[in-house]
């Protein structure tokens, strides 16, 4: 669960700086790699809600 955690963070912070160059100066590829990021995002938080789901039942 901790190295998904990590693999979350450092996607966020990923997505975080993308979307922050193309809302700047409108870099278009920018913004491309941020919705990657984001639907990468997406299905990390799916996996962490099974694991963290299967935490709590122990």
């Amino acid at each position: 669960m901790k190295e998904l955690i990590e693999k979350i963070n450092a996607e966020f912070e990923m997505f975080s700086k993308e979307a922050e160059m193309q809302a700047e100066k409108g870099n278009k590829a920018a913004g491309t790699r941020a919705r990657k990021s984001a639907l990468e995002l997406s299905k990390l938080f799916k996996d962490f809600r099974k694991v963290s789901v299967e935490e709590a039942k122990k």
